[in-house]
């Protein structure tokens, strides 16, 4: 190279091209979503994922909040199911009140849903009173008040004795009478049909009225329209307000630890299972055996709505279906 001669330029590396305009701003958004969902994914890990593994821990140990928990492996579970009678006489409450208690709330909730529909064809008004009148005892029915209300309509100088008597009727005390405690309860819980009514009444709106047009030209009764038609059409109806009426029964506590005072009487009648499960944790300090119980049940009705889903594809019809 002479002097004088500029030295020729060296190459230098491309710049990176941007990323697509499009990416960058999904990235953005992805980020931003998860800045605000960060207080609820804080408070599920701290408040509900946490405390439930911690309690899976506890079902293994004896713990009394007082000492150290010990482990003891599966003690507690083979203790509830060999040397407890009292959790399997709570089993079996509970099993009675959910058989009975549940068919009986769906059936008056779509008894009631069927008049509600038909009031307008029949000239009826103030509907949307009705529908309120209905709905409001499935929102204090769980309160203490009510609970306490039933107590007194139930017991030995109750409304329910005192309407009796005027048919010359004597009756003892509901709630004081084992054989007829928990049915009290059971009426309490129909009582409540207000949520499912509404749902129902929801759905009965959504059936075609075409569809009962053709099946009355083809000669078809009342009866059958609502076996062959009415029905189908509800079953995921039916298999929702299963499902949660179902459930809440399973846990079902207020009611029965209001009028029993906390004792499942008389003589375990309305010894819920969640009741038990209360009286072991909180009155006993047996926080270990309390935490097994707790998860008990939360495997039984983990197969139920399991076995529940499974069966859906048999009985339950979408109106999409071909």
């Amino acid at each position: 190279m002479t002097a004088g001669t500029a030295a020729p330029p060296v190459p230098q590396a491309p710049a990176a091209a941007p990323g697509p305009p499009g990416m960058q701003r999904r990235t953005r958004e992805a980020l931003a979503a998860y800045g605000f969902l960060s207080p609820w994914i804080a408070g599920m890990i701290v408040l509900t994922i946490g405390p439930m593994i911690y309690s899976l821990y506890l079902s293994f140990t004896r713990y009394n909040l007082m000492t150290p928990a010990q482990w003891v492996g599966v003690d507690n579970y083979v203790r509830m199911f060999t040397a407890d009678p009292r959790y399997l006489a709570s089993v079996g409450v509970t099993l009675r009140y959910v058989a009975i208690s549940v068919p009986l709330l769906l059936v008056v909730s779509l008894l009631v849903a069927m008049l509600l529909s038909k009031a307008p064809e029949k000239g009826f008004g103030f509907l949307s009173g009705y529908r309120a009148a209905f709905y409001l005892p499935s929102l204090i029915a769980s309160s203490v008040a009510i609970a306490v209300l039933w107590r007194q309509v139930f017991g030995q100088d109750g409304i329910v004795n005192e309407v009796l008597a005027l048919v010359g009727i004597e009756g003892g005390s509901w709630i004081g009478n084992p054989g007829t405690a928990l049915y009290t309860l059971v009426v309490l819980h129909v009582w409540s049909f207000g949520s499912t009514m509404i749902i129902f009444l929801a759905g009965l709106r959504q059936v075609p009225k075409e569809y009962y047009e053709a099946a009355a030209v083809d000669g078809a009764g009342r009866v059958r329209r609502f076996v062959h038609i009415t029905l189908p059409m509800l079953t995921p109806l039916i298999f929702f307000n299963l499902l949660l009426s179902t459930v809440n029964a399973f846990q079902a506590f207020t009611p029965a630890y209001v009028i029993s005072g906390g004792e499942g009487g008389p003589l375990d009648s309305t010894l819920f299972y969640t009741l038990y499960l209360y009286q072991r944790g909180f009155a006993n300090l047996e926080m270990g055996y309390a935490a097994a119980m707790a998860w008990t049940l939360v495997v039984v009705l983990a197969l139920f709505t399991a076995g529940l889903f499974a069966s859906a594809r048999f009985w339950v019809h979408y109106g999409d279906e071909k």
